[in-house]
C-alpha cells in the first residue's frame, strides 16, 4: 500500500469517527460544531492545536441546525463544544438542555461577569456592538444619538435595517424591552417600521451598502461589517465605506447594545478535558488579539491590542445588560416585533 494511500485512509477513518455518533473518541482531540464561518477560525484552531498538541475536528453549519444535530444525537454526540454568535443562540442551546457547566477560573477571571452565562454554560468570548450608520452628504447626525431616536419623525422614508427574523434584531430588541418594558419597546418599534425607506432586507453589508447607494440615509448594523469594507482589498468595497460614517448610540445612557460570539462545552462531552482547555485557549491573550485584528470584534479581555480601524473607534461605554437576560427576552422579542408589524 502506497504512503499517499495510507494517509487518504487514515483520515477518513478519523473522519468517520467524528461523524458518526456513538463511535470511540480520537485521543487528544476536540470536536467543535461550530456556526461561525470566519478565516481567522481556522488560525485559531491551529494554533491551539501548536500549543496544546490537540487536534481540532470542525463540523460547520448553521446555529440552529447544529443544536438539533446535538440534541438528536443525545450523549452519543462527538461534539464537545459548540460555538455560535448572539445572546439568542447562545440561549437557545442552553434552552435545548445541550450544554454542560464549566468552572474554569481562568475563564471566570478573564471574562466580564455581563459576558457569560452565570453557571458556566456558556462564555463569550468576542464581542460586537450594534450602531447607527449615516450618509454624512444627506443627514445631520445630531438628530440621532440613541436607538430610542430612530423614531424621530425626522427620519421618516430614510432608514434600511433588516428583518425582524435577524437574531442580531432581535438581541437589540430584548435590550430595549429591558430598558423600556415590551409595551414602550412595541412603541419603539412601530417607530421604526413607520421610518423604513424599504422593507426590511438583506443583511448589514447590504444596510450600509444602500446608505452609499442614497437608498436610504440611516441604518443600522454590527460595527465589524463597516470595518471589513475599510479594511477591504476591493476598491469598490473601500468607496462604498468612504460614503458612510457611524454613530455609537446611548453614550450618554446605559451604551451601546453589545452581543457576544461564544461557546459551551457539549452536555455530554467525550474530550470534556479538551473541550475547557479550548474554551480557554480563546480567552488567551493570543487569540483574542486574532479576534480584534482578523475580524475586528472587540475582545472580551481588557489591554489586548486591537486592530487600528477598530481602535480608531474610540474608548466606549458599553451596555453590560447580562447576555443571558438577552437569551432570556428573545421569545418576547420576537412576540413584540410580530404585535408591531416589522417583517
Amino acid at each position: 500500500m502506497s504512503v499517499a494511500l495510507s494517509r487518504r485512509l487514515i483520515h477518513v477513518v478519523a473522519l468517520l469517527v467524528f461523524l458518526v455518533p456513538g463511535s470511540f473518541a480520537l485521543a487528544e482531540v476536540v470536536n467543535v460544531y461550530s456556526a461561525r464561518h470566519y478565516d481567522v477560525d481556522q488560525m485559531l484552531y491551529d494554533a491551539f492545536t501548536e500549543e496544546t498538541g490537540i487536534e481540532v475536528q470542525v463540523l460547520e453549519g448553521s446555529s440552529d441546525q447544529l443544536v438539533e444535530r446535538i440534541r438528536r444525537e443525545g450523549m452519543a454526540s462527538p461534539a464537545d463544544v459548540l460555538v455560535t454568535v448572539d445572546a439568542g443562540r447562545l440561549w437557545r442551546a442552553e434552552d435545548a438542555g445541550i450544554l454542560q457547566p464549566v468552572d474554569s477560573e481562568f475563564l471566570n477571571d478573564r471574562i466580564p461577569a455581563y459576558l457569560r452565562h452565570p453557571e458556566g454554560l456558556w462564555f463569550g468570548l468576542s464581542q460586537r456592538v450594534r450602531v447607527i450608520y449615516y450618509s454624512p452628504e444627506r443627514f445631520d447626525p445630531s438628530l440621532v444619538s440613541s436607538y430610542e431616536d430612530l423614531t424621530r419623525p425626522e427620519l421618516e422614508g430614510r432608514i434600511c435595517i433588516r428583518s425582524s427574523n435577524n437574531i442580531y434584531n432581535q438581541s437589540l430588541m430584548a435590550s430595549i424591552i429591558e430598558a423600556h418594558g415590551a409595551e414602550a419597546a412595541e412603541e419603539w418599534a412601530r417607530g421604526v417600521v413607520a421610518n423604513m425607506a424599504r422593507s426590511p432586507e438583506g443583511g448589514d453589508t447590504d444596510q450600509i451598502r444602500a446608505v452609499a447607494a442614497g437608498e436610504c440615509d440611516v441604518a443600522v448594523g454590527n460595527q465589524y461589517y463597516y470595518l471589513r469594507l475599510v479594511n477591504s482589498e476591493d476598491p469598490a468595497d473601500r468607496a462604498v465605506a468612504q460614503q458612510v460614517s457611524l454613530i455609537i448610540p446611548n453614550q450618554e445612557g446605559r451604551g451601546v447594545h453589545v452581543n457576544v460570539g461564544g461557546a459551551g462545552v457539549v452536555a455530554g462531552a467525550p474530550n470534556r478535558e479538551n473541550a475547557v482547555r479550548f474554551l480557554e485557549f480563546l480567552a488567551s491573550d493570543q487569540a483574542q488579539e486574532l479576534f480584534a485584528n482578523e475580524t475586528y470584534e472587540f475582545p472580551v479581555v481588557d489591554g489586548v491590542e486591537k486592530h487600528p480601524t477598530l481602535e480608531a473607534l474610540g474608548e466606549m461605554k458599553f451596555d453590560e445588560l447580562g447576555m443571558d437576560v438577552l437569551g432570556r427576552t428573545n421569545p418576547e422579542a420576537v412576540r413584540v416585533f410580530d404585535r408591531a408589524g416589522w417583517r
